[in-house]
């Protein structure tokens, strides 16, 4: 150990030696890097990875050696054969990528430790091939026990090395790779020159070819520089590459692919950071829910392109509507939320989101159609309402189906009454199907009167739910729920089923007319399941008028009037029900067949 140590401290000038330990160890560091990138790599890319490691890892392994060559001081005249030189080289740079491949081509097994000591190898095959090519006027004499323990210091500190980065325990294992590397190299060198004994003999020839250390000295700093210049480079421009791929990561898991909006969780992240950031006292948080309406109904007629069509459009007009401190983001289908932190009153919030209704009721166009939809929403603020976000969630959905049940184009701020509103529709929709199968809804006959004789011309079916502990539930209140929950499909089948039964009973061929639901009209199967019933239970079609109302036609009118043709084709007759409650468009009396 102590010649060791003579060896680094006399035998070597002291500014070669801190010049090598510095190429040593920054090549080392950069190398340990790179063979990190190799084992995230996988394909063709790792040989490119391996390829490239390979030269930047070799390189530091041999200019390590002969900058400290430079500084060692044989006291004699001294020189490089250029073919065990440049042989030295190509040795360090292919055992390495050996080494490398062999390393990287395991996650688990010694193949990583093999890989090591075989990058050991090259370091010490470069280093005594390199020797051989060192000319000095003086007999060499070479200690074989020094020699080994070269051969089994790189061996050993080589297979640490691929160990540390292979197998990390903390994230400063690349660090301990990187220093073991270094380690490997110093050993080789250091002591593979204890074991030199190098005696001064003036008769001694040198060839003619010979590199004298002055050229020797500008071949290393020129490869020194360009490799490591090309290794940082590579390393720098990797990891801006994997920062702009994280970042593109990150954008398209914050953001919707269709719209462009934020997601839902690119929604809660910002939404989180505004509740954790210091606000004035008349400085609020209003946040908005709100979906399109009508927008199944596309999607179920026109298909899934222009249901695409309409969220594009949709969110355009939006983020054109936003201005600083606010934004919209579409948490799923098409439901969105808005939030905004310029507003200091509740005026403030109405006309923000009267902007919003304004914007996407104008009609949209797709493939020479005029689509229609509108919206709905609701209102909450933070702190006033609430302080957790799942709360003001809640809330602005509770607003926003109050504001739906009031038609559309309404704004419902929340108030702490629609909670127990909220539960009370939630306690009906779960007693609305077991109230169904236990057969507590119940037809009602109303007469229809001619105006001028006042003679019975037919009668209107009303539904009532006989409710076990709420009584009587009037139709308002669990038809639109039956709608939002889609059992009203099923309800008013058996609705026209019954009142096609009941009729077919009767002695007088009455009229018995039926009321259809919006969201049944909307349904391509209608005529067909109209036909069916009629069909089943043996009732003339001319008998049967089927209801609807305006809201119906106008969700989609291309589509409701299509559906009415075929019902009127079936021979049932079609009337409006509660004209002039809605939108009292002379227009759509036009277009009603």
């Amino acid at each position: 150990m102590l010649a060791v140590l003579s060896c680094i401290a006399v035998d070597h000038d002291p500014v070669s030696l801190v010049a090598a330990v510095l190429i040593c160890v920054l090549g080392s560091l950069l190398t340990m890097r790179l063979f990190g990138r190799v084992r995230s790599t996988r394909g063709a890319a790792r040989a490119s990875w391996i390829a490239l490691t390979s030269i930047i890892g070799g390189s530091p392994i041999w200019t390590t050696h002969f900058v400290a060559m430079m500084g060692y001081e044989a006291d004699a005249l001294a020189g490089y054969e250029p073919t065990a030189t440049l042989l030295s080289l190509v040795l360090a740079v292919v055992v390495t990528g050996l080494g490398l491949f062999i390393a990287a081509a395991t996650q688990r097994s010694l193949l990583i430790e093999a890989g090591g000591a075989i990058v050991g190898a090259g370091i010490a095959s470069m280093h005594y091939v390199g020797m051989s090519g060192y000319q000095v006027q003086a007999d060499l004499h070479w200690n074989m026990n020094y020699v080994g323990a070269s051969l089994v210091a790189a061996g050993l500190f080589g297979a640490l090395a691929m160990s540390r980065v292979a197998r990390p325990v903390t994230r400063f294992c690349r660090y301990g790779g990187g220093v073991a590397l270094v380690l490997a190299i110093a050993s080789t060198h250091f002591i593979g020159m204890t074991a030199l004994t190098v005696e001064p003999n003036l008769g001694a020839s040198l060839p003619l070819n010979m590199l004298p250390e002055s050229v020797m000295t500008v071949v290393l700093m020129f490869v020194t520089l360009m490799i490591l210049s090309i290794g940082a480079m590579t390393y720098v421009i990797d990891r801006q590459s994997n920062r702009s791929a994280v970042e593109r990561y990150r954008q398209l898991s914050l953001h919707d692919a269709l719209t462009g909006l934020p997601n839902r969780a690119a929604f809660l992240e910002r939404m989180g950071h505004l509740m954790d950031s210091p606000m004035g006292h008349n400085e609020r948080i209003y946040m908005f829910s709100f979906d399109l309406d009508r927008f199944k109904e596309i999607n179920d007629v026109h298909g899934h392109a222009a249901g695409d069509h309409v969220l594009r459009v949709a969110a355009e007009r939006m983020t054109h509507h936003l201005r600083p401190g606010e934004f919209v983001a579409r948490i799923g289908g098409d439901e969105f939320l808005a939030v905004s932190t310029r507003m200091f009153t509740a005026g403030d919030a109405e006309n923000f989101a009267r902007g919003i209704v304004s914007e996407l009721n104008a009609p949209m166009e797709w493939q020479g159609l005029t689509l229609s939809v509108g919206t709905s929403i609701g209102v909450t603020v933070y702190p006033d309402a609430a302080r957790e976000i799942d709360d003001l969630l809640a809330q602005a959905d509770i607003a926003m189906y109050r504001a739906k049940s009031a038609g559309s184009n309404n704004i419902c701020f929340y108030d702490q009454s629609m909670d127990q509103a909220a539960r009370e529709r939630s306690a009906l929709a779960m007693d609305l199907r077991a109230g169904f199968q236990r057969n507590e809804f119940q037809l009602y006959f109303q007469k229809q009167n001619d105006t001028q004789t006042g003679e019975v011309v037919g009668f209107e079916v009303l539904l009532r739910w006989s409710h076990p502990t709420r009584g009587m539930v009037s139709p308002s209140e669990f038809i639109p729920i039956a709608e939002r929950t889609g059992f009203i499909s099923e309800l008013g089948d058996w609705v026209l089923r019954q009142a096609c039964l009941e009729a077919v009973r009767w002695s007088n061929p009455l009229r018995i007319a039926v009321n259809v639901a919006p969201k049944q009209l909307a349904n391509s199967a209608l005529p067909a399941r109209v036909r069916e019933i009629l069909d089943e239970t043996g009732l003339d079609p001319a008998r049967l008028e089927l209801e609807i109302t305006e809201s119906g036609i106008i969700a989609d009118q291309q589509h409701a009037l299509a559906i009415i043709r075929q019902l009127k084709a079936i021979g049932v007759k079609i009337a409006m029900d509660d004209y002039g409650t809605g939108y009292s468009s002379l227009s759509t009396l036009q277009l009603f067949p």
